[in-house]
């Protein structure tokens, strides 16, 4: 089964950190990669993690990052969300919160490391959450 999701962009620094392949941040990207996640995407979303991933504090290769914004170009679906109206603690991610409810019919998820940004809701999802929606539906 895919699944579609909006990758908040903590999940991707926390996979690209990791010296731990079995950790939840690094199986999201895996599922990304094995066609289990559909990451969606909008032009914003896009341009958070061109420059958030770019911080010169995280040191990341330049290889590494343009594997992650790739692979949600390529295997992602871009988005073109109607407002919602909502408010959040942070309104900058705001973007991730519209493009999962544009999709929700498709029973999207966001997946993030910070849902506290976020309202409470059974779709916004940390990482292991999501990965364990993958294996007890795949197996």
């Amino acid at each position: 089964m895919t699944y579609y999701a909006v990758i908040d962009t903590n999940v991707f620094i926390s996979a690209l950190l990791s010296k731990n392949g079995d950790a939840a941040t690094v199986k999201v990207l895996r599922a990304i990669f094995d066609g289990r996640i559909v990451p969606l995407y909008h032009n914003e979303i896009l341009a958070e993690y061109q420059e958030v991933l770019h911080r010169k504090k995280f040191h990341f290769e330049e290889k590494s990052v343009q594997m992650v914004l790739r692979a949600v170009k390529e295997f992602g679906m871009e988005v073109f969300p109607q407002p919602t109206g909502e408010i959040l603690v942070d309104m900058d991610d705001l973007i991730f919160y519209e493009v999962v409810m544009e999709k929700r019919n498709d029973d999207a998820y966001l997946v993030t490391g910070n849902q506290k940004h976020y309202p409470i809701r059974e779709f916004i999802v940390t990482p292991a959450e999501m990965i364990g929606i993958i294996e007890k539906t795949n197996g």
